[in-house]
This record gives structure tokens, C-alpha cells and sequence, in this order.
């Protein structure tokens, strides 16, 4: 119990380094899932809407790589992006943009397979009426994902909190640097490891908020639907 009073006091203290490690940790995930949702989102369309060859081996790809284990993802960009890896003279190891490609990795399969769940499961009439109503191109794009609007704001939370609470990839790929790369998760770790819990706990502590926070955003947007 005294380890999670000072995890408490240490929240409502300010302590510059934990609210450093929260802020950075979000502007990770944050790039993350926007990157992915650029992809996943157009893609998920597509993959419903349109025949094309190699489509069924992409929803293979896809539905697999949802249950690809952090340190896997992890393991994979190491090889690519460390000093004998082909993109090794790119530098990018223990550095942010190594954690954010790898967080992207990650969620883009949850994203592009949530969205298509959901445009499978619209009302068939809806594309048959923009159609018929003259839509095409960016207007039918534009009015598909503004009726999707609920299940693609589920999408895109459900993998804003998948890359938030992945260890794997930001322990493998960013190094844990204090001050640079070091995030909430890998922060929790790190902290346990050397059996100094109060930090940790109060990591754990807002991870929970967030957590709590996004279920929550997930429930009203779909409720809204």
C-alpha cells in the first residue's frame, strides 16, 4: 500500500519526468495510428468494395498478422533497420521513428480488418443509392466514410490503445533511453525489473485512464451508431 501512495503522489506532484514519459508515449502512438489509419482505413474499403487479383491472399495477410505477437514485430524491423540489417545505414535504430514503424506495423492489420468487418456488415443499399444519386470518386468516398464514421472512430481507437500498450516493439526498437525513447510500458518494466515500483505503478496508473478512457470513447461511438 505505501508503494501505491507514493505512485499517487507522485502523479499529483507533477513529477516532470513521468508526465514526460506519458506525453511522449501518446505522441508515439499518436503518429502510429495516424499513419496506419491512412493506410487501413482506404484499404479495408477497398478490400470489401472492389474485386481485384490477390485480394483474398491480402485478407489472409491481414486476419493473420492481427495476432502477431509485439516482440515478433519487434524482432522483424530489428533485422531490417539494425547495423547489418539492409536499411541499417539509415540510423534509425533506438530512435523514435524505429518505435513509431513498428507500432504501424502492428495496428495496421487491426484497423484495415475492423474496417472491413464494418463495411461488410453496412446495409448493401447504401452504395447502390450514392450511385444512384449521381456520387463518384471523392464525394462517394467522402459520404461511405461519413456514414462509417462510428466504426472507423472504433478502429482507429481500438488501435491507438493496442500500439499504447505494446512493450515489445518500443523496448526492441527504441532502446529504452531516458529522455528519448523511453515510453510508459517500457517505463513499467524497466522499473519492476530493478524493484522500484513507485514510478511504475504510477505509469500503470494513468495506462489504466487511458485505457479506461478509450473503452469508454469506443462504447459512445458505437452506441452513436
Amino acid at each position: 500500500m505505501s508503494a501505491l501512495g507514493e505512485a499517487v503522489k507522485l502523479i499529483l506532484s507533477g513529477d516532470s519526468e513521468l508526465f514526460s514519459i506519458c506525453l511522449r508515449s501518446l505522441r508515439f502512438s499518436a503518429s502510429s495510428i495516424a499513419l496506419a489509419s491512412v493506410i487501413g482505413i482506404p484499404l479495408g474499403f477497398l478490400l470489401k468494395l472492389k474485386s481485384f487479383p490477390g485480394r483474398k491472399l491480402i485478407l489472409v495477410i491481414v486476419n493473420s498478422l492481427m495476432a502477431l505477437p509485439t516482440v515478433v514485430v519487434g524482432l522483424l524491423i530489428y533485422s531490417l533497420i539494425s547495423r547489418s540489417g539492409p536499411f541499417g545505414s539509415m540510423g534509425m535504430l533506438f530512435t523514435p521513428a524505429a518505435i513509431i514503424l513498428g507500432q504501424v506495423i502492428l495496428v495496421l492489420p487491426i484497423v484495415t480488418s475492423m474496417v472491413y468487418g464494418s463495411v461488410s456488415n453496412m446495409d448493401p443499399r447504401l452504395p447502390e443509392t450514392l450511385q444512384t444519386l449521381g456520387a463518384n470518386g471523392i464525394h462517394y468516398t467522402s459520404m461511405m466514410v461519413s456514414e462509417m464514421k462510428g466504426p472507423i472512430l472504433s478502429a482507429v481507437l481500438a488501435g491507438f490503445g493496442r500500439a499504447i500498450g505494446e512493450v515489445g516493439v518500443s523496448m526492441m526498437l527504441g532502446g529504452n533511453i531516458r529522455w528519448y525513447t523511453r515510453t510508459i510500458t517500457t517505463t513499467i518494466s524497466l522499473q519492476t525489473s530493478k524493484g522500484e515500483f513507485e514510478l511504475g505503478l504510477a505509469l500503470g496508473i494513468i495506462l489504466m485512464i487511458i485505457a479506461f478512457t478509450l473503452n469508454f470513447l469506443i462504447h459512445l461511438a458505437v452506441r452513436n451508431e
